[in-house]
């Protein structure tokens, strides 16, 4: 009977045996999804990081543009500011450097004219009466013309009116030959050989005189001839070239 028994056992529990595998592969994949799902979710973890570590990084780097953008504008505001200035600066320099030359100018002028005043109130021994001051010309539009100025001045004794007539001669060389030019032959307003004056402490005589052509002036030779009871005479001659040069 024994014997009869063991079939019927064996049989048994080899039909036992496929329900077991069953319950066994079940939990097996059981842990195997959840082990997946776990994995999933770390990865999910682990790339939501890295995408909040970038995002962070974004904003920094954002940060930093609008702080460069920022100083680029301070930088540029600066540079426009300090051109401005510097443009202020010149200008102003540039005023303040006319002004002092004009000042100077001026000045100069002054003390010129001071000089000449106390000249004729209180001269020398030797620079009494009447006296051929000074002599300017200055090139005009057309070439070859001029505007001449001459002063002619009464030194010291200028309690009364000294009359007369003054002389004015160019000259120069023409096609290699000397050659003397009346002020008059020069001028169309002038028509006598001397130009009257009368004054008293110092008259201008001023006009316009053309040269000829081919006409090279070196000299100018000016001669004062005072009349009557002041009787005297007063002769200057000037380089033609410190004249223009001046």
């Amino acid at each position: 009977m024994s014997d009869s028994r063991k079939p019927a056992d064996e049989y048994v529990v080899i039909r036992h045996r496929p329900g077991y595998r069953l319950r066994r592969s079940l939990i097996l994949l059981g842990f195997t999804v959840v082990a997946a799902v776990a994995g999933y979710a770390a990865g999910l973890a682990q790339g939501g990081f890295r995408f909040s570590s970038a995002e962070a990084s974004a904003e920094h780097l954002l940060d930093q543009v609008e702080t460069l953008q920022e100083q680029y504008r301070e930088a540029r505001q600066s540079l426009i500011n300090l051109e401005r200035g510097r443009a202020i600066d010149e200008q102003a320099l540039r005023e303040a450097r006319n002004t002092m030359v004009g000042l100077e100018t001026r000045i100069s002028e002054l003390e010129a004219d001071l000089t000449f005043y106390r000249n004729i109130m209180a001269p020398s021994e030797t620079s009494k009466g009447l006296q051929v001051d000074s002599f300017t010309v200055t090139p005009a539009r057309s070439d070859g013309t001029y505007d001449f100025k001459m002063v002619l001045t009464q030194v010291g004794n200028n309690k009364s009116y000294i009359s007369g007539l003054v002389a004015v001669n160019v000259i120069g060389t023409q096609e290699g030959e000397k050659e003397v030019i009346a002020l008059r032959d020069l001028s169309d307003e002038i028509d006598d050989l001397g130009v009257k004056f009368r004054f008293r402490y110092f008259q201008d005589i001023e006009g316009t005189l053309r040269l000829p052509d081919g006409f090279a002036p070196y000299e100018i030779q000016v001669v004062a001839q005072a009349e009557g009871r002041k009787a005297s005479q007063s002769e200057r001659t000037f380089d033609w070239k410190d004249l223009t040069e001046n």
